[in-house]
């Protein structure tokens, strides 16, 4: 039993047989796939998919690199889509150094905005975070102080340091195909500290397929392949680590139901 905590089932790749993807993954044993927006102008068909499909959820968020495309966005379009039922996350947002595709004052300020709704509505917030560690620690501890909000790092790519400062803060870590990549060993090695309690899996499809799928579309079926790895990682039965991350899952997600 395993969920595909971030997927993209409307995005280009999955998009064109998405009935044929999903029924690939239920019989992989995924039971739950959660749909992940980067932009408002496909918020209606991410959660189309999930008003269609019992067993996926959506969430609604703008992704840095869009935040230029959004910069006047507002916390009230956030809130007021927010308030679909099958909507059950905010994001995915953050912060992108690496391609720089948004003005890093306008991904803070969006990153701030949706912080702001993800408080207000008690869902957790997604976030995204490549090359900016020290802004996206600052800004979490920062919103923190000022009042509690559930979230997790999707995909997570930074460093040891920067994982042990988002767990203390509460965060939930979510691991995709790159911790199976043969120069994923600093990756690895911390998803051996992740309490059993904060972990997830994802395959963040259509992109980085986990080994032996590299080079291929990436579908949520393959979540089992970063969940046999990660087991094995953890000294620990792939029955376990699905059972703790699908609990895990429906406990920080909590508007989803089973």
């Amino acid at each position: 039993m395993l969920v595909d905590s971030h997927c993209h089932l409307n995005y280009k790749g999955l998009v064109e047989r998405q009935g044929e993807v999903l029924d690939a993954a239920r019989a992989a044993g995924v039971t739950a796939f959660l749909n992940i927006s980067t932009r408002q102008s496909e918020w209606d068909d991410i959660v189309g998919t999930a008003t269609r499909e019992p067993d996926v959820w959506a969430t609604i968020g703008i992704h840095p690199h869009e935040a230029d495309q959004h910069a006047d966005l507002g916390k009230g379009a956030l809130l007021e889509a927010a308030q679909n039922p099958r909507v059950i996350g905010i994001g995915e947002t953050g912060l992108d150094y690496y391609y720089d595709k948004s003005d890093r004052e306008v991904q803070k300020a969006l990153f701030r905005t949706h912080i702001e709704v993800s408080r207000e509505t008690g869902l957790p917030l997604i976030i995204h975070t490549r090359d900016a560690e020290e802004d996206t620690a600052a800004i979490l501890a920062e919103e923190m102080g000022k009042g509690a909000f559930p979230a997790l790092i999707h995909c997570f790519t930074a460093s040891a340091e920067f994982g042990r400062k988002v767990l203390d803060l509460g965060l939930t870590v979510s691991l995709s195909g790159i911790v199976t990549f043969k120069n994923a060993a600093e990756i690895q090695e911390f998803a051996k500290e992740i309490p059993a309690d904060r972990i997830l899996v994802e395959t963040d499809s259509p992109f980085l397929a986990p080994v032996p799928h590299r080079g291929k579309t990436c579908e949520p079926a393959f979540v089992r392949n970063t969940a046999e790895f990660v087991a094995e990682l953890r000294g620990e039965s792939v029955e376990e680590l699905g059972a703790n991350t699908t609990r895990n899952f429906y406990k920080l997600f909590s508007r989803a139901t089973p």
